[in-house]
């Protein structure tokens, strides 16, 4: 018996039995267009309940159905014994995969507690908390503490008022109720993001490799993250975790770093499991001069094994270059330019520097023996028009010139798909910000991402272009881009062919699909089942290469020794920890500091 199950559902339930063209919506990040990929969170979640005695198993119910089209969700959910579970809505497009999982939750287990987090969750609480299948909604970006107060008074089944729990939106009866986001940690330190100590001690405690897995592939190419900092300085339009966007969602206030310190034991522990590449989550430099002078003082001082990559949000000196070549045998960067039009990243507050601040930025990476540096540009962004998105293959020819053809720089265009960020200024204010919205509450979203075409997901349009332009533009410049591409040798002939294949047939698909949107229902749904398996061909890397976005990895794990060794030395420290609660030397009735509860 488990005393929490964390589930993570796909984007839309069933999507091995829908035809979906969901096009390039995820063709720059490590999972597929199901998003199998869940927040860290829930893995620091899963690590700190454990350290107070509870069993709480993850289930990437996404990533299960993905690596078998005959596994059974009902069947896999019907045999769970749990004392509740929780359900991930982190990010929006998972609004119809997840409470489609709590509706089937609530069939076999009718009496079990169904939660929901995750900052969408927190954003759509209201609407969350009327479904019958939910029970809690935990709101904020840090909810740990939040939960095991939860669980710690649902033992108690007599006591059905929750009203002093912070952050939780429950209901009673026909009555709902929003506690305030008073939780508000000004400390991240006593939390693991991500968790891969528990991951690795799951694996080993519950003998299920395959339920854990954070995306479909990881074994083969295990991407490690770890989350820098919540909150955020910048307010840039479209980000749902921009300054503006945490205060109105989660009542976080200020920014908040973990300390190096922290930083530099999970890369230590990382590196003991896997040589993969370590992804920082956010600008490290958010946290000052102090601080990032600790972080690299300290990586210097470490036998480091792992490329790090760091994300940037502003101009970069030659210093700062310098600082972690000096640090960090291998390292690389990541940029979102957005756009090669400084007056729109002004606009949208992404980047705001000059062009010429850009290349130079990008040319003492390069001076200063960065590994590798993947530059984004996005179409569907205010006071872009169509010749505007073209610019940014432009700018990719001026950059090449300016930094001498350097291979090392990885140029990619994607649209900002397939919604608005809940929270985000331009969510907010679309009007102000250059958008017109399609998709206002919850059940727009989850209809949304059922739409069988990504240019009908699509949840605005823009003050200068609409759905159909955004469609265009963004397959224009890919194609425009590919070639570019080709021209000076940065991918090769297959990648290029294969690149403007999936796009050509993309765009025949798009009209095919436009036609068959004004056939009777019945005949539009026979007709979507034939061309099913043809999209599915075409719906993962369409715009750019398969591997365009890895970093080069020479070997992936460390030896089996050490991880066998890993495994087993948490497990013993599981094993003590389990003792310690039942002779009642773990306390789980934990108190809220004054530092935790913003008035």
């Amino acid at each position: 018996m488990y005393d929490l199950v964390l589930l993570h559902p796909p984007t839309v339930y069933d999507f091995r039995k829908e035809m979906l063209f969901t096009g390039p919506i995820s063709d720059v990040v490590p999972s597929s267009p199901v998003f199998e990929m869940y927040p860290i969170g829930l893995t620091s979640i899963g690590d700190y309940l454990e350290r107070y005695g509870l069993k709480v198993k993850i289930i990437n119910i996404a990533n299960r159905m993905l690596l078998n089209p005959n596994f059974d969700v009902e069947k896999k959910i019907k045999k769970i014994k749990t004392k509740a579970f929780g359900i991930d809505l982190h990010w929006l497009p998972h609004a119809h995969g997840s409470v489609e999982l709590a509706k089937i939750i609530k069939q076999y287990h009718p009496d079990t507690p169904v939660l929901f987090g995750g900052l969408s969750s927190t954003y759509f609480h209201k609407e969350l908390i009327e479904y019958p299948c939910i029970d809690f909604v935990v709101r904020g970006d840090t909810t740990e503490k939040p939960i095991l107060m939860l669980l710690n008074k649902l033992e108690n089944k007599a006591n059905t008022h929750f009203s002093d729990i912070p952050n939780l939106t429950w209901k009673h009866g026909n009555q709902y109720f929003y506690n305030e986001i008073s939780y508000v940690p000004d400390s991240l330190d006593e939390f693991d993001f991500p968790g891969y100590r528990y991951i690795i001690r799951s694996v080993f405690k519950y003998f299920n490799l395959l339920d854990p897995l954070p995306y479909k592939g990881w074994l083969q190419y295990p991407n490690t993250a770890i989350l820098t900092s919540k909150g955020c300085t910048y307010n840039c339009l479209i980000c749902g975790g921009s300054k503006d966007a945490y205060q109105l969602n989660c009542n976080r206030k200020k920014l908040v770093m973990r300390s190096p310190k922290k930083m530099l034991e999970d890369i230590a522990f990382i590196q003991r499991f896997t040589r993969a590449p370590i992804f920082l989550l956010n600008d490290i430099r958010q946290g000052g001069e102090k601080y990032v002078t600790e972080f690299l003082d300290g990586l210097a001082k470490m036998d480091l094994k792992n490329e790090i990559v760091f994300e940037l949000f502003h101009y970069a000196n030659e210093d700062f270059f310098k600082r972690l070549n000096r640090a960090i045998p291998k390292y690389s960067i990541e940029l979102t330019l957005e756009s090669a039009d400084e007056e729109i990243r002004k606009f949208n507050g992404k980047l705001p520097c000059t062009n010429v601040k850009v290349i130079e930025m990008l040319q003492y990476a390069i001076k200063h023996n960065c590994a590798k540096i993947d530059l984004f540009f996005m179409t569907g962004i205010p006071n872009q028009d169509y010749d505007s998105a073209m610019r940014n293959v432009d700018f990719c020819e001026i950059i090449h010139k300016e930094c001498n053809e350097d291979p090392r720089i990885s140029y990619f265009v994607a649209p900002l798909s397939p919604f608005l960020d809940p929270g985000s200024p331009a969510f907010e204010h679309p009007e102000t910000y250059g958008y017109k919205k399609f998709c206002h509450n919850l059940e727009d979203f989850r209809a949304a991402m059922k739409q069988p075409s990504w240019k009908n997901m699509l949840s605005y349009e823009t003050n200068k272009m609409t759905r159909e332009d955004i469609v265009k533009a963004t397959y224009d410049s890919a194609l425009r881009l590919n070639e570019f591409k080709f021209k000076h040798h940065i991918i090769t002939e297959e990648v290029h062919d294969e690149v403007a294949y999936k796009i050509k047939k993309s765009v025949e698909f798009l009209q095919r699909l436009d036609e068959l949107a004004q056939l009777p229902e019945a005949e539009r749904t026979v007709e979507m089942a034939k061309i099913k398996e043809e999209v599915e061909k075409i719906n993962r890397h369409s715009i750019c290469g398969q591997n365009e976005l890895k970093w080069e990895v020479k070997k992936l794990f460390a030896d089996f020794p050490s991880l066998t060794m890993i495994g087993l030395e948490l497990l013993v420290k599981d094993i003590i920890k389990g003792i310690k609660f039942r002779l009642g030397k773990i306390d789980r009735n934990i108190v809220l500091t004054s530092n935790e509860q913003q008035k």
